[in-house]
């Protein structure tokens, strides 16, 4: 293969003198492309310290986190650090009004205290595999729909060689938009415990109104543990299993960090598009992030008016919430980022570059042509989807009415795979019911409702629509209002126990008679009988010019590496402890302390609640050991790192191999780093392992957590 990394360097590199620590590598070839570039920045570890499949290494301490997120493992005993917005969910699962562990704090203080989480868990990298000869050998001369059909043989055949004899979880992974192939085989583990957990206060002190800034001030870490059975083996919930003894478990730095100094993140980056085409970016801003939003704010706004009135509602709602919030505002600023950068205009400006090189090659003369032929078939239908997954499907009791879709397109041809559908269906109903609220339900509904009918071209409306609108009402707003009210009177989605009676005695006809799952189904099979084919039609089109993009670019850049997109892979980005300058007249510096939480500090304010033992703990200035040279209480810090969704919880870790904070979030003013990196702006926000061992030991007093680490003082 061609080497590994990237294309954008002209823009990235926006100030004389600056480099781009920019990256997202696979720690199979390190040693092959960037060993030495570490080792000029800072890196005292041999290359098989990070990654060695014959002997212990780094990467065996790196857990992919439930699916989502990343972990660390901190102890010879199992114990995993991550993000407290990792955990959150099931933080919030475990907390009620008489034990709010979610706004009270918790700590085990003996393995006996830890508390298990049904469905949580964790799998370790156990090997990568380049198997991409073996696989494109397979797909040569193959049209689109004949090359997914035998890539799915060919990778089922990988998968099940390289599972045998083993208990090992494996996967294949494309790389470059289907230029190369990576197996990845995993240990994954399932019985689960939470450890420890501050208070919401202070792992989410900044709320929604700090979200992806910086100066930040937020403890943002819990810690669980990985329970084995007795002969270490990965094994589902049971009394006896033990704590778990990792290959690995990363040394923790408590000396503190300074500008400058080496740092690395080593976790399961979710998703980037760095080779997005400029009509995708056109499309992104003008149309389909700003739907996004309005969509969800519908959601929030009405879930938030349910939690500001009663504390056991909030504890329901919270998990829910910060979920959809949390990217709610990510497509804000990637809207606002993606035009102040100018991004489409440096995309024209590449793409016209290429179209030069590519004349008279035949792989890549059209590719820029047929781009722009797909996406003009596209353009029009493109928010079809949205609406139907972040509109529609958005709503709560539609949600759990789409469950039954299964059920409904099978139950009159195939009764056993209809039964089976009906049971699935049926699994999550209490925790559903748990965190439903029909009369914010019932609200979002009618919204949602209303903002398909004036944004969705009324010759793409479903048949449907004009039975919504047969509901009496003085204008359409009021139309959709009724017809929710109406449909939350009637449904039996909106209780309970009413559902579960349909489980017990299902009827086809009953169902189709539900007012919320007729309108479900109508919406749905609208979706699938005129614009899924249209969809599928456009990414079809689009698969052979993306492959052939970045081949292209890799052949007219052959002296450059080229490292693939994130896809919740095994990867390592390294960078730099370092301050930016967002704007004219100002600096940030690349700390912040717990002065900063007290400026913050707002007793009248949820988000910028601090807890009074923490307050006191400032007064007193009981840092302990701690503390940083000058006496402050170090909080966060920032890093050059390139990371994304999927890095949170991940660990930043120094040239040494020691743990020196967790990375959480990015910073405002590279939002749009999922699809251009830019090195001016571009930083990780970290929680500082000090504060977070401060917490532990002073805030939660468990010291004998602390213990179990292996602290370099």
């Amino acid at each position: 293969m061609k080497k590994l990394l990237y294309t954008m360097t002209a823009f990235l590199l926006f100030s004389a003198g600056l480099k781009a620590d920019e990256g997202m590598w696979i720690p199979l070839l390190l040693k092959k492309y960037n060993y030495e570039e570490m080792k000029a920045k800072g890196l005292k570890l041999t290359a098989e310290q990070l990654y060695d499949v014959n002997n212990n290494s780094m990467k065996d301490a790196i857990v992919w986190f439930n699916g989502g997120c990343t972990g660390e493992i901190i102890s010879s005993k199992g114990l995993v650090l991550t993000n407290h917005h990792c955990g959150y969910g099931a933080i919030a699962d475990k907390s009620t009004p008489q034990d709010n562990i979610l706004d009270n704090g918790f700590w085990a203080k003996n393995n006996g205290e830890e508390k298990p989480v049904q469905g949580m868990w964790v799998s370790i990298v156990q090997k990568i595999e380049d198997v991409s000869d073996k696989v494109l050998s397979e797909l040569k001369g193959l049209n689109e729909k004949e090359r997914a059909t035998k890539l799915q043989a060919i990778t089922k055949q990988l998968i099940e060689e390289a599972k045998k004899g083993n208990k090992f979880e494996v996967q294949i992974r494309e790389m470059f938009k289907g230029n190369a192939y990576y197996l990845f085989t995993f240990q994954r583990f399932t019985d689960i415990r939470l450890v420890g957990t501050p208070p919401q206060s202070v792992g989410k002190f900044g709320g929604d109104a700090d979200n992806w800034m910086w100066p930040r001030h937020t403890g943002d870490f819990s810690m669980f543990r990985i329970y084995a059975n007795k002969d270490n083996e990965a094994a589902g919930y049971a009394p006896d299993n033990v704590p778990y003894t990792p290959k690995h478990s990363l040394p923790v730095n408590t000396k503190g960090i300074k500008e400058g100094d080496f740092a690395m993140v080593y976790g399961f980056p979710g998703r980037t598009n760095r080779y997005e085409f400029s009509q995708g970016i056109e499309l992104a801003v003008e149309k389909t992030n700003p739907t996004i939003v309005a969509l969800r704010d519908i959601r929030l706004k009405a879930w938030k008016e349910v939690m500001d009135k009663n504390e056991g509602d909030r504890l329901k709602l919270s998990a829910n919430y910060a979920q959809i919030a949390n990217y709610w505002k990510y497509f804000i600023g990637q809207t606002e980022q993606l035009k102040r950068l100018k991004v489409y205009d440096f995309k024209k400006e590449n793409e016209a570059r290429f179209n030069a090189f590519a004349q008279g090659k035949a792989d890549y003369q059209n590719v820029m042509a047929n781009v722009e032929k797909a996406y003009v078939a596209y353009r029009p239908i493109a928010l079809q989807r949205t609406y139907l997954t972040e509109g529609i499907l958005g709503v709560s009791m539609n949600a759990k009415a789409s469950s039954l879709i299964g059920y409904a397109s099978n139950v009159l041809k195939d009764t056993a795979t209809a039964n089976k559908a009906l049971k699935g269906a049926m699994g999550g109903n209490k925790d559903f019911y748990e965190a439903f609220f029909p009369s914010a339900d019932e609200k979002i509904m009618a919204q949602i409702l209303e903002m398909y009918f004036n944004n969705i071209s009324k010759d793409q409306h479903p048949a449907y629509m004009a039975v919504i609108l047969k509901t009496k009402g003085a204008n359409t707003s009021e139309k959709f209002r009724n017809y929710a009210k109406m449909v939350y009177a009637k449904s039996m989605f909106a209780n309970e126990a009413k559902l579960n009676a349909f489980a017990n005695a299902p009827s086809y006809k009953k169902l189709m008679a539900d007012p919320c799952f007729a309108m479900v189904y109508a919406f749905y099979n609208h979706y699938m009988d005129n614009y899924k084919a249209k969809v599928d039609m456009f990414n079809e089109a689009m698969g052979p010019e993306g492959r052939n993009y970045i081949k292209g670019l890799m052949e007219m850049n052959p002296n450059k590496t080229f490292y693939p997109d994130a896809n919740s892979s095994l990867r390592l980005t390294y960078g730099s402890v370092q301050s930016y300058e967002p704007k004219d007249a100002v600096k940030f510096d690349y700390v912040t302390t717990m002065d900063g939480i007290m400026e913050k500090y707002n007793p009248a304010d949820f988000e910028f609640n601090a807890p009074q033992k923490l307050i006191d703990l400032y007064n007193a200035k009981d840092f302990g050991m701690y503390k940083n040279a000058d006496g402050k209480m170090p909080v966060a810090f920032i890093t050059n790192n390139d990371i994304t969704g999927g890095n949170s919880g991940s660990p930043v870790i120094d040239g040494n191999g020691y743990l020196i904070g967790l990375a959480f979030d990015g910073n405002w003013e590279a939002m749009s780093g999922d699809i251009v990196f830019d090195a001016k702006y571009k930083r990780t926000i970290n929680v500082d392992i000090r504060y977070v061992l401060f917490l532990i030991d002073k805030l939660g007093d468990a010291p004998h957590i602390v213990a179990e680490m292996n602290l370099i003082k």
